[in-house]
């Protein structure tokens, strides 16, 4: 039971870890200012592809398809980019 109970533990902690690391949180130049204008735009979308093609390839490596296919790359787009 105590295995279990700190693997949940250990799986909730990596997840709250990395749930700030999202394009919105990453929209910062090198002085720690937020990007606005253009330069977000441009980085957003930039950003938004990659998370994309990033999700496509965990959704062919988890060998999915039709909706559930779409649907984890729409979701996992989503967190990725912080909408």
């Amino acid at each position: 039971m105590k295995k279990i109970l700190l693997a949940a533990a250990l799986a909730l902690a990596t997840t709250c870890a990395y749930a700030d690391d999202t394009c919105k949180s990453k929209a910062v130049d090198k002085d720690g200012k937020a990007l606005a204008g253009a330069a977000l735009k441009s980085f957003m979308t930039k950003c938004q592809k990659d998370a994309a093609a990033a999700c496509a390839k965990d959704a062919a490596d988890q060998k999915l398809k039709g909706a559930a296919k779409t649907s984890h790359i729409k979701k996992c787009t989503a967190d990725k980019v912080g909408a």
